[in-house]
């Protein structure tokens, strides 16, 4: 384990993924390893190749279903202060891919800088972000991106405009990269507009989702021109449990941790929901989350 000794960051060995997802669940990652800066990460990047370990990114495990068994190989994760700077320069912000989204979005309203309120009570960091075009219906975060500097899985960085990113709905073209920081280009406005805003989107998200107990969010992308959580209601299924997972009665398409669900008993759940709205609709629901088999 000398390759060990030579990284500049934090390593966890046998850390418990549980402890850095939203869900609450997952077994433990063999290394959880948070580089200090770019370089640091370059260098670990070449130590994990040498010796020859998987590798998964992890951002703020907000839309992630991590497995029940042991997961060999590295969990990177962006957490240091290089990875989370946010700065503004007229009405361009940059920010680091380890930045929290709700940071980005309280640092943009106390610059008086609006175009990022939609991400308002949407956790996850900026790199996650844009490898999943974080949103809402009609807004989406790679609307307002306006290039992004990222590392491939050999150590190089180039910087990629918004052209280049293959941004979609709730996709991307950035998972083979890692995002190391990103500029959205935004407009002037006044502060307790831009908050108006922000609490408005905020109360709605209260009213309508679940935040109860814990969750990845929604479970299934919307199709085309439907909702995912009307169809999941619709064939009845607000309540059906397996195991400690369950689907949310206030929000179909939220499963929600009871406290000791496993990761088992979410995808049991996920595929009777999939088996019911095809069945009954013919509609085939995506996952939304991310799932670490």
């Amino acid at each position: 384990m000398n390759w060990l000794k030579q990284l500049r960051g934090r390593v966890k060995r046998n850390e418990p993924l549980s402890r850095h997802t939203t869900f609450g669940i997952g077994s433990r990652a063999s290394f959880f390893i948070e580089p200090e800066d770019a370089s640091g990460l370059k260098e670990l990047l070449s130590a994990l190749k040498r010796e020859k370990l998987p590798i998964r990114l992890i951002g703020s495990g907000s839309n992630l279903l991590a497995k029940d068994k042991k997961l060999d190989g590295a969990v990177i994760k962006l957490s240091s202060p290089f990875f989370r700077k946010i700065r503004s320069e007229g009405n361009i912000l940059e920010a680091g891919g380890g930045a929290a989204l709700p940071a980005l979005l309280k640092y943009a309203s106390a610059h008086n800088l609006a175009g990022l309120e939609f991400l308002a009570g949407i956790p996850g960091t900026v790199g996650a972000g844009l490898v999943m075009n974080a949103g809402i219906p009609g807004k989406e975060i790679g609307g307002v991106v306006l290039d992004a500097e990222v590392m491939d899985y050999r150590g190089r960085i180039r910087r990629l405009k918004k052209n280049d990113m293959g941004l979609a709905y709730r996709k991307s073209g950035l998972d083979k990269y890692i995002v190391i920081s990103a500029r959205f280009k935004l407009k002037p406005d006044k502060k307790a507009a831009i908050e108006k805003r922000i609490k408005g989107l905020l109360k709605k998200r209260l009213d309508t989702q679940d935040y109860s107990r814990r969750s990845a969010g929604c479970a299934f992308k919307n199709p085309a021109g439907a909702s995912a959580g009307k169809l999941i209601d619709a064939c009845g299924l607000k309540g059906a449990r397996i195991g400690g997972a369950y689907v949310s009665d206030k929000h179909a398409n939220f499963i929600i941790n009871r406290g000791d669900a496993r990761a088992a008993d979410v995808l049991k759940l996920m595929k009777l929901i999939q088996k019911k709205v095809k069945s009954r609709f013919k509609i085939e629901l995506e996952p939304e989350i991310k799932i670490w088999r």
